[in-house]
C-alpha cells in the first residue's frame, strides 16, 4: 500500500495515497509550522511520483528546490519519528509566474477564461456581466478570436460603435455600463492582467509531469505580487480548477493521485465570492476527486473555508490556534468539531497547547473512513526550510525542461487585428470609386510600393484618398467629380501600361 509518512504520535501517522484525492486542510496560526507541513507533504507526493502545484504566496516555499542543511536537531526528529533513510535533498521544481518575472509565464486566453470568471476579475455587476456575455457571443458569431486584452478592448470598441444595432439583436446595452467595463479592463491591465492573457496558453499536461527518475514535478507559482490583486489571484485558481475538472478523464479512486493542488492563503479564494461561483467551487470539489486531483487548502483558520467545502476535506493537519479573541475561540471550536473524537484527547484544550512542528492529525484510512484525531510530531522535509535566493531560482529556471515553450509570447491574428483591418478597409474605400473597387484592390496587391503610394496602407493615407477628400470638399459638384475621375483614370491607366 502506497503511503506518505506524516508524523508520529503514539504511533506513526500515514496518508494513504489511494485517498489523497479526497482533499485536505492544513491550518494553524502564524508561526506554528503549517508551511513546513505543506513542504513536507509536497515533497512526499513528489517522491511517490505525484506531480504537485503550489501557490507560493509569501515566497518561503521556494526552498523546495534546494537541499536542506544537515542539523542534529533534524536528525533527532527524524529518528524520533522513525524515518530510516532521512537525508537532505532538493526536489524537481518548475517555477511559474503570471507576470513571467520569477518563473515561466503562465497564460490563458480570454476565451478560455470565459465571461463568468472574467466578470469576477473585473468586479462587474449583473448588468455589466450581461453585456460581457453579449460581447463574447458577438465575437463567436463573427468568428473573432478573443486571445488577449487587446482583443477584448477591440470588441468593446466595436460594440460601442455599433451599439444600436447590437442592442437590437442581442439586448439593450447602455453606454454607461459599456464604459464601466472598459475602465475595469484598463484597471486589470494595470494590475498585471495583460501578461496573464495571451499565447502560448498553458497546457495542463505540463503541470502533470515527472522527471527522468520518476519523481513528480513540483510546480511553484510565485504569488507574492499576485496576492496584491486578490480578485485576479482567486479567479486564476478557480479557472485552473475548472480547466482540470473539464478536461481530465474520469479515473475514480486511483492508486495515487494524478495531481495534488495546494492553495495557500485559501481565504482569498472565498472572500467576496458570489453565491453562483461558490456553488461552482463546491461542485468542482465534489467531482474533481474522480479525476484523480486532490486539493489541499492552507489557511490560518479552518472556518476560512465554507462549511459545504470544509466537509469534503478528509485529510487534516491542524496546527496550534491561540484563543485570544472571540474570533479565535470560534475557530478553535470549529476545528474541534471537525475531528473524529479521541477519548484520550480534549481537542479544544490541546489545540492551543501544541508546540511548533506539532499538529492534530486525522487521515482517511481504509474505505475512506477518517481516523481518530491524534497529536503528532510532523515529519521534517528534506529540502531547505526557507526561501531560495534569486540566483538559485534563476539557475532552477534556466534548467527547466519547458522554458522554450512558454518564455516567448505569440501574437496570432485575432479580433484586434481583424477589426483593425476591417476599419482600415472602410476608411480607404470611397463612394465615388465603387465601380473600380475590385480592380483597384487587385492592382494594390500587384503593384507593391507604387500601390501603397496611391492607395496608402495602415499607417498613412495614399494619394487617391487625399485627392478624394479634396474632391469631396468641392461641394459635390459635377465638375469636381469629373476632375477626380479624370485624375484617377489617368494614373491607373498609366500604371497599367507599365
Amino acid at each position: 500500500m502506497n503511503t506518505l509518512l506524516i508524523g508520529k504520535g503514539e504511533q506513526q501517522v500515514h496518508l494513504n495515497l489511494k485517498y489523497a484525492n479526497r482533499h485536505g486542510l492544513i491550518a494553524g496560526a502564524t508561526g506554528t509550522g503549517k508551511t513546513v507541513s505543506l513542504m513536507s507533504l509536497a515533497e512526499g507526493f513528489s517522491r511517490q511520483g505525484v506531480p504537485v502545484f503550489i501557490t507560493d504566496v509569501k515566497g518561503d516555499i521556494s526552498g523546495l528546490a534546494m537541499a536542506g542543511t544537515p542539523s542534529e536537531k533534524l536528525l533527532q526528529r527524524a529518528a524520533q519519528i522513525g524515518i530510516e533513510d532521512y537525508h537532505n535533498e532538493a526536489n524537481p521544481v518548475v517555477l511559474w509566474d503570471l507576470a513571467g518575472i520569477q518563473g515561466h509565464p503562465l497564460r490563458t486566453t480570454i476565451s478560455e477564461m470565459g465571461p463568468t470568471l472574467l466578470s469576477r476579475i473585473l468586479e462587474l455587476n449583473d448588468t455589466q456581466s450581461g453585456i460581457l456575455d453579449i460581447v463574447f457571443q458577438l465575437a463567436d458569431d463573427q468568428g473573432l478570436l478573443l486571445l488577449d486584452l487587446d482583443d477584448l478592448r477591440a470588441m468593446l470598441a466595436l460594440v460601442a460603435e455599433e451599439r444600436k444595432d447590437v442592442s437590437a439583436k442581442y439586448g439593450l446595452i447602455s453606454a454607461q455600463s459599456l464604459a464601466a467595463i472598459q475602465r475595469s479592463v484598463l484597471g486589470l491591465e494595470r494590475d498585471g492582467g495583460k501578461d496573464f492573457f495571451g499565447e502560448p496558453a498553458l497546457q495542463l499536461d505540463d503541470l502533470m509531469r515527472t522527471n527522468l527518475q520518476g519523481r513528480g514535478i513540483i510546480n511553484l507559482l510565485a504569488a507574492n505580487k499576485l496576492i496584491l490583486t486578490p480578485r485576479l489571484y482567486s479567479s486564476f485558481l478557480l479557472w485552473l480548477l475548472s480547466e482540470l475538472f473539464e478536461n481530465l478523464p474520469e479515473v475514480g479512486d486511483p492508486e495515487k493521485p494524478k495531481l495534488v493542488f495546494f492553495i495557500d492563503e485559501a481565504h482569498l479564494l472565498f472572500e467576496g465570492c458570489p453565491p453562483s461561483l461558490l456553488k461552482r467551487v463546491e461542485q468542482i470539489m465534489r467531482l474533481i476527486r474522480s479525476k484523480g486531483v486532490g486539493v489541499y487548502f492552507c489557511s490560518q483558520f479552518p472556518d476560512d473555508v465554507p462549511g459545504e467545502i470544509l466537509g469534503q476535506l478528509g485529510n487534516r493537519i491542524q496546527h496550534a490556534l491561540r484563543a485570544y479573541t472571540p474570533r479565535d475561540q470560534k475557530a478553535v471550536k470549529t476545528a474541534a468539531e471537525t475531528f473524529v473524537p479521541n477519548p484520550k484527547l480534549v481537542v479544544s484544550e490541546v489545540i492551543s497547547q501544541l508546540g511548533v512542528g506539532e499538529a492534530l492529525v486525522s487521515m482517511l484510512a481504509d474505505k475512506g473512513v477518517p481516523t481518530m484525531v491524534e497529536r503528532a510530531l510532523i515529519a521534517p522535509p528534506r529540502c531547505r526550510m526557507g526561501p531560495a535566493t534569486s540566483e538559485e531560482l534563476h539557475q532552477v529556471r534556466a534548467q527547466s525542461p519547458i522554458g522554450g515553450k512558454y518564455d516567448h509570447s505569440i501574437n496570432r491574428e485575432s479580433a484586434y487585428e481583424l477589426l483593425n483591418q476591417r476599419r482600415t478597409g472602410v476608411a480607404t474605400s470611397n463612394p465615388t470609386s465603387t465601380a473600380n473597387d475590385g480592380q483597384t484592390g487587385q492592382k494594390a496587391e500587384e503593384q507593391g510600393w507604387f500601390s501603397e503610394l496611391i492607395f496608402g496602407n495602415k499607417r498613412r493615407q495614399g494619394l487617391a484618398e487625399t485627392l478624394s477628400k479634396q474632391a469631396a470638399r468641392t461641394v459635390g459638384s459635377q465638375l469636381g467629380k469629373q476632375i477626380l475621375r479624370g485624375i484617377l483614370g489617368g494614373i491607373l491607366g498609366k500604371s497599367s501600361r507599365r
